[in-house]
């Protein structure tokens, strides 16, 4: 009885209907078959909406993507790029380890990786084309190199796995420095390995003059100082999440107003959009938590538990198991949905078998970033070519590739997790 909510939520999203109604629907049906009161559930599903979005650390969630949204319309993406590739352009391959850079950065002030992978596709990719760079490295870059978002904060999913698992949002976020520093690192090794087999995909260029390379910075310091306050305040505790993203947002307009760049029409289209991806994420949130209430309800989640624990298998295993169910199924669908679904049934188990919320969080998003980026139903990957004008088939290829990075971070974070433990354990 208690699978037919989750089989009618599959076919609910398999017909198209957004994953906020598929999941308010599927709760109500399931609330429904225990309860067998439909007046008790309407009161169950009527108290929820408020006491979710009620809740002060949601507000974190548009501070970040109003953050995003200026950077964006304040030309801060393009700077990044100039700059990054007037200092690395001469390397060979030195272009695509430039826009890595320009990517994270660019990341670093938006929390969002679907935001990153389209505006950097626009600006990295013809330049990238013009230069004599192969589409497949080029896209690849690109889409690997916008998944850092969902670490280096601000990060949108690990402000939604904080309140999800009422894990320290702070500290999550801080976590996800090192990490995301580590793939930008390997990545920079592969796209090294890539241009010593394939020196075409990558044609040398010349040298910029040292003065245009010192001028290039003029533009980029604000926004690296942007960077820096933003984890300085997380790291010490000064300020909340939130107060932190409202900052955040407020000094994204001031650098983009300081160099002209910001007008008022972009302004209020950055705030329509927050008001808009907010919402969106506000309502998928309420219908996650109806969907939750039911799932808690049904004890499924300590069944699960006792299964797993009755099978009396190594917790190792488990969590491997759990990483590659989560790679798959993320091939699917946004992170968003897919987290708030997946943890509640896997985050008890993973607390019961001993492993830390925050590591788990941080391989939780490791896990998420491949999937936006591998075949079939990658959304990063489709962003890219649509964004980008890039074939499909060369992006997911390219992607595919470079994903070693990422695969060989998450080896490295599972085997020593203090890569991901250390910087949080030293906050005040």
């Amino acid at each position: 009885m208690f699978l037919l909510p989750f089989i009618a939520m599959v076919i609910l999203m398999l017909l198209g209907v957004p994953i906020a109604f598929s999941l308010t629907g599927s709760g109500i049906l399931g609330l429904w078959l225990i309860t067998g009161d439909l007046n008790t559930v309407m009161k169950i599903v009527g108290m929820i909406p408020y006491g979710i979005v009620s809740q002060y650390a949601l507000l974190t969630i548009p501070m970040f993507i109003a953050m995003a949204l200026l950077s964006s319309s304040s030309g801060l993406a393009n700077d990044l790029f100039t700059c990054a590739s007037k200092w690395l352009s001469h390397i060979r391959g030195g272009l695509a380890v430039g826009t890595v850079f320009a990517v994270m950065i660019f990341g670093a002030m938006s929390g969002a990786s679907t935001a990153a992978a389209s505006v950097m596709s626009k600006v990295a990719l013809p330049n990238m084309r013009r230069l004599g760079y192969s589409d497949v490295l080029a896209a690849g870059v690109v889409g690997v190199g916008a998944t850092t978002d969902i670490l280096i904060p601000p990060s949108v999913a690990l402000v939604i796995y904080g309140i999800a698992t009422e894990t320290s949002i702070g500290k999550l976020l801080i976590a996800g420095v090192i990490p995301g520093i580590v793939v930008c690192i390997l990545l920079i090794f592969c796209i090294s390995v890539w241009v010593t087999i394939r020196p075409s995909d990558a044609p040398n260029i010349q040298r910029v003059l040292w003065p245009d390379r010192w001028g290039s910075l003029w533009r980029i310091w604000p926004s690296l100082l942007l960077i820096a306050m933003v984890i300085v305040l997380l790291y010490t505790g000064v300020a909340t999440p939130t107060e932190v993203g409202a900052l955040g947002a407020f000094v994204a307009g001031l650098i983009g107003s300081f160099f002209g760049r910001l007008n008022w029409t972009g302004a209020v289209e950055a705030f329509k959009g927050t008001l808009r991806i907010a919402t969106m994420i506000f309502v998928i949130i309420i219908g996650a938590s109806i969907f939750g209430t039911f799932i808690t309800m049904s004890r499924v989640p300590d069944a699960v538990i006792n299964a797993v624990i009755e099978m009396n298998l190594n917790r190792w295993i488990v969590i491997i198991g759990i990483v590659i169910v989560y790679f798959v199924v993320s091939m699917f669908m946004d992170e968003i949905p897919l987290l708030l679904i997946t943890l509640q049934l896997t985050f008890p188990l993973i607390i019961k078998l001993g492993f830390d919320p925050i590591w788990y969080g941080i391989i939780s998003m490791m896990m998420v970033s491949m999937g936006l980026i591998f075949p079939p139903v990658g959304m990063i990957a489709f962003i890219v070519s649509a964004a980008g004008n890039v074939d499909l088939v060369k992006v997911f290829k390219g992607t595919s590739i470079l994903m070693i990075a990422i695969i060989l971070a998450t080896i490295l974070i599972m085997v020593f997790p203090q890569i991901a433990l250390w910087l949080p354990s030293k906050m005040r």
